[in-house]
């Protein structure tokens, strides 16, 4: 029986997107997205918690969510976990575990920058092409 590796996020952005070009002329972005979660403890006081994730998004998608997102704005993601592993400059195996989004969608709220969906542009066409990753050498270091 196959696996399911399925993520849902729905968070705020901590830091303005990163994109790059990668070597085979794709385009990369990465996001840092924050969720918290509130409860009462049992001495009746309210506490939360904040969550950070690192995801990338690749292709067109990368290039839209480059251009429309920015800090704080409140974004919903689908996407799958994927770990990843490199030597740092000492020599010591490091490690990192992502989400590479497949779906984003970027949600409403005051003074946030984009009013489209990435799903449209401003002729209302539906983007249809949002393949999640090129093919590309895991040898080399992210471009971030």
């Amino acid at each position: 029986m196959a696996g399911v590796n399925k993520v849902i996020i729905v968070g705020r952005l901590g830091a303005d997107p990163e994109t790059k070009q990668v070597g085979n002329g794709g385009t990369v972005t990465r996001l840092s997205i924050a969720t918290s979660e509130q409860w009462v403890d049992k001495e009746g006081q309210k506490q939360e918690r904040t969550e950070w994730h690192r995801v990338v998004v690749w292709g067109k998608l990368a290039e839209i969510c480059g251009r429309h997102l920015a800090k704080g704005r409140q974004v919903y993601v689908e996407g799958r976990l994927q770990t990843r592993s490199w030597e740092d400059q000492q020599g010591q195996k490091r490690y990192s575990t992502e989400v590479v989004a497949s779906t984003v969608q970027f949600l409403g709220g005051p003074g946030e920058r984009a009013e489209a969906s990435p799903r449209s542009n401003s002729s209302g066409e539906a983007f249809q092409d949002f393949s999640p990753e090129p093919s590309f050498d895991t040898s080399e270091d992210i471009p971030f």
